[in-house]
């Protein structure tokens, strides 16, 4: 056969598939805006938190959340399309396909779905429990269920306000009275405080892992953001318990606790698509990656304080 025919033939054959890896990268990337438009990760997420309590209501309720935060950290922040096409495919690739995250039943709402979830949480009591989520996961349901209220059906509702009941009292100390943080509804000096404690944390646990200061991202910023959606009087209810936690985290490491090694110096964020990638198909852990940076991003943005922006940058590689 002439070289050329040869050639040509090679060109036709290599530009289809050409085509055809283009026209696959596009309906990935159309399957990955549904996603978000469509709000299929807060869906997944209230069917995670729904089931947790049947399966490990600690462990799965942050899978849950996890999906719910990285929905509004997308959507909030305006994540590019590679950064957040790579969050939904670590979902896809993880938690989406599982039990975890079946469908419940089609049935009709319930009127007053937001309101048991909102009265569970009440009932707690000011009492420490576990981190405080209790609030972190009753904010992400309360949040979910304004934003797709057709998914507020019997069983979601029960599984959710079952799992909030589920958190123990930890460390339920009495809180310092020198810890008064700004009311929550005063959403700019309450995400300051919140935002400050936790920069002073990721000093004081250098070291010992950063629980202590993504968890006081997480619990404030759920308490800042019920207020903001209007349920002020369930966020004051958690202000006792919050009070705790900074109280706790103020003590910083005890004796005995476990040293953690401290990730490395990285100039990338999780905006970034890179970040993602470079975490790797099965690095997920039970959902924090997910919850911290949602925490921080929208915090940040409340408290509209460059300066404070700027120092806590610097440092939250270690939370990241």
């Amino acid at each position: 056969m002439h070289p050329f025919l040869d050639r040509r033939r090679f060109a036709i054959g290599g530009g289809a598939l050409i085509s055809g890896l283009l026209l696959a990268d596009d309906r990935q990337a159309a399957a990955e805006e549904r996603s978000l438009t469509e709000k299929r990760l807060v869906r997944l997420g209230l069917n995670a938190l729904a089931r947790a309590p049947e399966m490990n209501y600690f462990a799965d309720g942050h899978r849950g959340a996890s999906m719910i935060s990285a929905h509004l950290m997308c959507v909030d922040n305006g994540f590019d399309d590679a950064a957040a096409g790579r969050i939904v495919q670590l979902f896809d690739l993880n938690w989406a396909p599982s039990k975890l995250c079946e469908p419940f039943p089609d049935r009709d709402p319930v009127a007053d779905a937001v309101g048991q979830v909102g009265k569970a949480l009440a009932e707690g009591g000011g009492v420490l429990r576990e981190v405080g989520h209790d609030a972190i996961f009753a904010m992400h349901a309360i949040k979910a269920f304004r934003l797709l209220p057709e998914t507020a059906t019997p069983e979601r509702v029960a599984g959710i306000c079952n799992l909030i009941k589920a958190f123990k009292p930890w460390r339920d100390i009495q809180p310092d009275d020198a810890v008064d943080p700004p009311p929550f509804v005063d959403s700019q000096a309450a995400s300051r405080f919140i935002l400050q404690e936790a920069s002073d944390a990721i000093d004081r646990f250098v070291g010992y892992g950063q629980g202590f200061a993504g968890h006081m991202l997480t619990f404030g910023q759920s308490l800042v953001e019920l207020a903001a959606m209007g349920d002020v009087e369930w966020a004051e209810s958690c202000r006792t318990a919050f009070r705790k936690y900074v109280t706790v985290t103020r003590m910083g490491p005890q004796p005995g606790d476990r040293k953690i090694k401290d990730h490395p110096l990285s100039p990338l964020r999780p905006r970034d698509a890179e970040y993602w990638q470079k975490r790797g198909d099965k690095t997920l852990g039970i959902g924090h990656v997910f919850k911290y940076p949602y925490g921080y991003y929208d915090l940040l943005a409340r408290a509209n304080d460059p300066e404070l922006a700027s120092r806590l940058d610097a440092k939250a590689y270690h939370l990241f």
